[in-house]
């Protein structure tokens, strides 16, 4: 009699969950081609760059393990990392989710961990000059930002390579920043005229534009703060 009813129950309680699951299954984010497993555990959709690995678990994520490096190695290891800046780290780094993340859709797969940089385990070596003289703002932790950012350095070298004293990973907009007074005349300080400037162009063109015959590091005479292509007594001009 006891044995009947665990068959009974346990019969309800399979009915049941095929009742749940089935609904549960069809509204998962795995494509329809994928096995039951698969539309029961997929996280989300793919992004367009792996769109095509849909339904293919096996391709990208190993038992028990989840994703590999030498997975990703698999296919991405022609890629030419070396050739660029921002990129070169990527050819000791001995794992790769900590900043490549999948099943976000058209958000991509890239959500920079500048934390992950620091952490040994994540390097086959010393993390390219990494390591800095100062402190990122945030964490107290220590990187060399201009060993990846300096060929896009905004301020063009005038302030150095220690970004971590003024900005943070988090990002680089400083919130407790104010530009000067619109009447301040000190701005070659910070800013640096274009190449043009240097050249007869700044004569031939831009003192005529502004009507003003003013040097080239007499910015304040042609220029206001609010944009660079806003000129004074003239409006918005971009001859450049």
């Amino acid at each position: 009699m006891r044995f009947a009813r665990l068959l009974f129950w346990l019969f309800v309680l399979a009915t049941v969950a095929l009742l749940v699951g089935a609904p549960l299954a069809l509204r998962t984010n795995a494509p329809s081609e994928a096995g039951i497993v698969e539309r029961f555990v997929a996280p989300g959709p793919l992004s367009s760059a792996h769109r095509s690995l849909a339904g293919q678990c096996a391709s990208c994520h190993t038992p028990l393990k989840g994703v590999e490096a030498k997975t990703c190695l698999s296919c991405h290891a022609g890629t030419e990392f070396g050739d660029k800046q921002s990129t070169m780290f990527h050819s000791q780094a001995t794992q790769c989710s900590s900043c490549h993340v999948e099943h976000q859709g058209n958000q991509g797969i890239v959500q920079m961990s500048h934390a992950a940089l620091l952490d040994p385990k994540n390097w086959s070596g010393p993390a390219l000059q990494m390591q800095s003289r100062k402190p990122l703002a945030t964490s107290g932790a220590t990187l060399d930002c201009a060993s990846c950012h300096s060929i896009r350095d905004k301020h063009l070298g005038l302030f150095g390579a220690d970004c971590a004293t003024c900005h943070s990973t988090d990002s680089w907009t400083i919130a407790s920043y104010r530009h000067p007074s619109t009447n301040s005349t000190q701005c070659v300080e910070c800013h640096k005229a274009p190449p043009s400037h240097y050249m007869e162009h700044f004569s031939m063109v831009s003192q005529r534009a502004a009507r003003e015959k003013a040097r080239v590091d007499q910015c304040y005479s042609c220029h206001t703060t609010d944009s660079f292509n806003n000129i004074r007594r003239r409006g918005w001009y971009d001859h450049h």
